[in-house]
Formats: C-alpha cells, sequence, structure tokens
C-alpha cells in the first residue's frame, strides 16, 4: 500500500505542478504577450494612420503652425506614451516629442541614417533598438508616410516601448503565477486530505485483513470517520467478531461432539469388555445388551442429526415439497408416542380442525419437526400431566402448537435452546437420551420452508411451540 498507492498519488500531484508550470511558462508567456501586443499597438496604429491622413497633410500645406504640430505631438505622446517623429523623406527629422516615461528615452538625432521607410514591409511594426537610436531598449516603431497633392511629403514614426507591454505582461503573468500557486497549494490540502481520510483507514482496513489472514481475529480496526470508509471498517470489525464467535462456536461443538461420542462409547467398550473377560456373567447378557443396544441408538441418532446439520449448513437441503394432510400426519407422529406416553402417565390431546388442512412441504421434514416437538414435550412433562397439539387457520396459513405443562424454561436461556448441542440446567437430568440437536434441526428446517416458529415458556407451568406452514 505504501510503496503503491500512496507513491501513485504523490507522482500524480507533483506530476501536476510541473506540467503546470510547464504550461504556463510556455503558453501562457506567450499568449499573454501576443495579446498585450495586440492590444497596445493596434490602437496606436489606427492613431498615427489617422493623423498621417487627416491631419499632417495640413502642416506641409502651412495651414497648421510648427507651434500647433508639437502641441498635438506631446498631447499625443502623453495619451499614448510613445515617441513621435516627423522625418522628410530622406530622414531629417522635422518635429518629435518623447514619451513621459522614466528614464527618459533619447532624443532622436537631427537625421537618421540608412532611413529606409519600406524596412517595416508587410508588417505594422517592428520591433528592434531601431538603428541603435534606443539601445540597449527596445522599442516597437510603426511607420506611416504622409502624402499632400499626390507625392510623399513625409513619414510619421512612432516608436512604443517594449516596456509598456512587458510591464502590463509581468504583471500579469505574477498574477498568474500566483494563482497557480494558491491552487497547488490548495490541491495539496487535497493530497493531506486523501492521506487522512482515504489512505489512512484504508491502511487500516488493509492490515486489519493481514491480521485476519494470520488468524488473528481479536484485531479491531479504528473507526475516524462515519462515511463509507467508516462503514466499511465497522462492517469489517462486526465479520471479525462473528468469526470469532463462530470459532469459539466450533470449538463448543467439537467438544459437545467428543463428549456425547465419548460417553456411549465408553459405556459399550467397558460393557463388551466386562463381557469378554467374565466380569459380566452369561445370565446378565440379555440386560447389559439392552443398554449398549440404547447407547448404540444414542450415537445413531446423534451421527444422523449432525448429517442433517451439516447438510443444511451446506446449502443443499433440498426440499420435497408436495401436499399432504397437515392433521392426518400430527395424528400418526402422535400415535408414535402412544406407549411411551402412557407409560408415563402422560395424556395428549388433539385439539384438531373439523375440515382437512392440506399443506404444502416436504412431508418427511414436518413429521421430523412434529417428532422432536412432541418428543421434547414428553421429556420435560412431569407424570400425570397432559401435553395439547393444536391446529388453528388463519387465511393461507396454518398454525401448529405443541404445549406441555411440565418444567419450563427460564428466561435467561430461552433465546440458547435453538443453540446446537445446547441442554439447560434444568434438562440435563430428565434428558437422558437427548443430543442437544433436536430444537436445531426443527429451526432449520422451518426457516427451510420460509416460515417462522415461536416458543412461549414459564418456568414450572409449561412450555408452548408454535410454528406456521403454507396450506390451500
Amino acid at each position: 500500500m505504501k510503496s503503491t498507492l500512496y507513491l501513485k498519488f504523490a507522482i500524480l500531484y507533483f506530476f501536476f505542478g510541473f506540467i503546470g508550470f510547464f504550461t504556463i511558462v510556455t503558453l501562457s508567456d506567450t499568449l499573454v504577450n501576443d495579446r498585450l501586443r495586440a492590444e497596445t499597438i493596434d490602437p496606436i496604429y489606427r492613431t498615427a494612420r489617422s493623423v498621417s491622413v487627416n491631419y499632417l497633410p495640413h502642416y506641409f500645406a502651412e495651414d497648421i503652425s510648427r507651434r500647433d504640430l508639437m502641441i498635438q505631438f506631446n498631447a499625443m505622446s502623453r495619451t499614448l506614451r510613445s515617441n513621435i517623429w516627423l522625418v522628410e523623406p530622406d530622414g531629417t527629422l522635422i518635429a518629435y516629442s518623447v514619451a513621459p516615461v522614466y528614464p527618459p528615452p533619447p532624443a532622436p538625432p537631427a537625421v537618421i541614417e540608412s532611413f529606409d521607410p519600406l524596412e517595416l514591409g508587410v508588417h505594422r511594426y517592428i520591433s528592434s533598438d531601431y538603428h541603435g537610436i534606443f539601445h540597449p531598449d527596445l522599442v516597437f516603431t510603426m511607420i506611416q508616410p504622409i502624402t499632400q497633392d499626390f507625392r510623399i511629403r513625409g513619414y510619421l514614426l512612432i516608436h512604443i516601448p517594449h516596456t509598456a507591454v512587458t510591464d502590463l505582461a509581468g504583471l500579469m503573468m505574477r498574477t498568474i503565477y500566483l494563482t497557480f500557486g494558491i491552487i497547488y497549494c490548495f490541491s495539496l490540502i487535497l493530497l493531506m486530505g486523501f492521506h487522512f481520510l482515504i489512505y489512512r483507514p484504508l491502511r487500516n482496513i488493509t492490515k486489519a485483513a493481514t491480521e485476519y489472514a494470520d488468524g488473528n481475529l481479536d484485531y479491531n480496526i479504528p473507526i475516524i470517520t462515519t462515511d463509507e470508509m467508516g462503514y466499511l471498517s465497522a462492517s469489517l470489525n462486526y465479520m471479525s467478531n462473528q468469526l470469532r464467535d463462530m470459532k469459539d462456536y466450533q470449538k463448543t461443538i467439537v467438544a459437545n461432539v467428543s463428549h456425547d461420542f465419548r460417553s456411549p462409547l465408553t459405556s459399550v467398550k467397558g460393557y463388551v469388555e466386562a463381557m469378554a473377560d467374565g466380569t459380566i456373567p452369561p445370565e446378565l447378557y440379555s440386560k447389559y445388551f439392552q443398554i449398549i443396544l440404547f447407547e448404540t441408538n444414542r450415537l445413531t441418532k446423534l451421527t444422523r442429526d449432525l448429517l442433517s446439520l451439516n447438510e443444511m449448513d451446506r446449502q443443499e437441503y433440498l426440499l420435497n415439497r408436495k401436499d399432504f394432510d397437515l392433521q392426518q400426519e400430527i395424528k400418526q407422529v402422535a400415535e408414535s408416542f402412544a406407549a411411551y406416553a402412557t407409560n408415563k402417565k402422560i395424556s395428549i390431546e388433539l385439539l384438531l380442525l373439523p375440515e382437512n388442512v392440506i399443506a404444502h412441504a416436504d412431508q418427511g421434514k414436518i413429521q421430523q419437526v412434529l417428532y422432536n416437538l412432541i418428543d421434547n414435550a414428553l421429556k420435560f412433562s412431569d407424570v400425570g400431566s397432559m401435553i395439547t397439539i393444536e391446529v388453528d387457520r388463519r387465511h393461507e396459513k396454518a398454525y401448529v402448537s405443541v404445549k406441555d405443562y411440565g418444567i419450563g424454561i427460564s428466561k435467561n436461556e430461552l433465546n440458547k435452546i435453538w443453540d446446537r448441542f445446547y441442554k439447560s440446567d434444568a434438562s440435563r437430568g430428565k434428558d437422558k437420551r437427548g443430543t442437544g440437536l433436536g430444537l436445531a434441526i426443527v429451526r432449520e428446517i422451518i426457516q427451510a420452508h420460509d416460515e417462522h416458529i415461536t416458543v412461549v415458556s414459564t418456568e414450572g407451568v409449561g412450555t408452548e411451540f408454535t410454528f406456521t406452514l403454507n396450506v390451500k
């Protein structure tokens, strides 16, 4: 992260500064000077043409005195901030006026040596020191002929100091450089904002991902913002907590499975060894074979329940939905517990509807739900009590409840009964055959049908489980 993303943004920042400065130096300077030169010289050029055509011919016709000419030239010099010369065709100076600038420009010579009025060619002006007269300074020179009676009587020369353009261009370029500098500084603020608001949270997230990959699920990402980065950090923290809980849960499951397998296996191993070495005489084999069979059935049921839950976890739990009579299924499951209920002197009361209730579900799985719920109710009911199984219908839903009047479940344990291998403290002495997976399987089956199951229990009073199914 440090050598890639952050470095890329730093390189882009400095590249932006270099390109911006290079563009200003190469393009802006040229564009500004060209634009200012045009805006400064063009109006003066038009003025020079107008004066040479409309005013100066009157001087050569002796309609304007030299005094008036000098007044006009001085006014033009102050307005145009230029040097104005009037010369004869051979370059002899007639009149002039200098620009009011500091330091003052040099006075023109009496005769301009090598004077050539055609040296401008097709251009409006030339840029030079004009035959060394203004050296070392440069001027923009315009030459306009003055005609009177169809012949050239003289030439008007206007010299504009380069400083008239360069000073203004320098001021504008300094403004451009300052503006770019301010923008560049603000872009540095943006880079710092990226560092604190994006890069640092992203670096923390990357570090967290590395820690999680190494197995350190206790690492917490510091949350410093409430934006998407903060939300992502909170989500990853939540994920790590869930993974940590899952890891602890897996350890608990492994411990419970080991315990539930070890107890019957130890019992079976002990009885078989006792029978093999003669500790248990042959006349007692029948008794201990029944115990071994009981423990073997416990192992079989535990294995079957684990396979069912594993199938659900892998999302391979495919339901074979079909239509069947829900109340008839309840009767059959209840009859399978008749002998066990009679031994415990517990009566099973069925409160069914007079009409058929046709459910659309996996019949075998619903049978398993009913079996587990009734089995639980019988195990935790007192001798001589009653179990009530009731069916109610509301619109397109059937509500099936299994209610007992046994030991009940405490409030602290009510939310834990759905956990795998969980057995409440009050049930441990009564549930010798259970694996702690029955209710977990019940909930998984009901949720696989997109239905709901609820429980209401009062300690010492009884427990009622209610689940829903789609019916026709």
